[in-house]
């Protein structure tokens, strides 16, 4: 649940990196509360209705494209290849780039400068 208060702490930072770990977990936990809200929802109001599960949708609709946004940056991509299907998959699966990359340091190693001294930047 740390991973699920972490991404919604970050609402709308697309800035930076995010692990495989937080994205998935992040996902993992909305896909769970959105089933049970979906539950909630046809059981008290049937099938039709605008619901709580709905609701919940558009609250983590930023956080959701942020958190891909930000796994994109940690493979060394830009967020836009989240709108490339099946190869947006195989970004979200593959681990992220060792060190600081273009768009911030290592998530896994942020203190990995020592690691980096005598790394010529081309």
């Amino acid at each position: 649940m740390e991973w699920f208060t972490m991404v919604l702490k970050k609402y709308a930072e697309f800035k930076g990196r995010s692990r495989r770990k937080e994205y998935w977990m992040f996902y993992l936990f909305s896909t769970i509360i959105s089933v049970v809200l979906s539950i909630v929802d046809a059981s008290v109001l049937g099938l039709e209705g605008f619901g709580i599960n709905t609701l919940y949708s558009l609250g983590v609709f930023v956080p959701t494209i942020a958190v891909g946004v930000r796994r994109m940056h940690d493979v060394g991509k830009s967020g836009w290849f989240l709108l490339i299907p099946f190869y947006n998959l195989y970004l979200l699966c593959t681990n992220g780039d060792e060190g600081t990359n273009e768009y911030g340091p290592d998530p896994k190693n942020p203190d990995n400068e020592l690691n980096e001294i005598g790394v010529s930047e081309a």
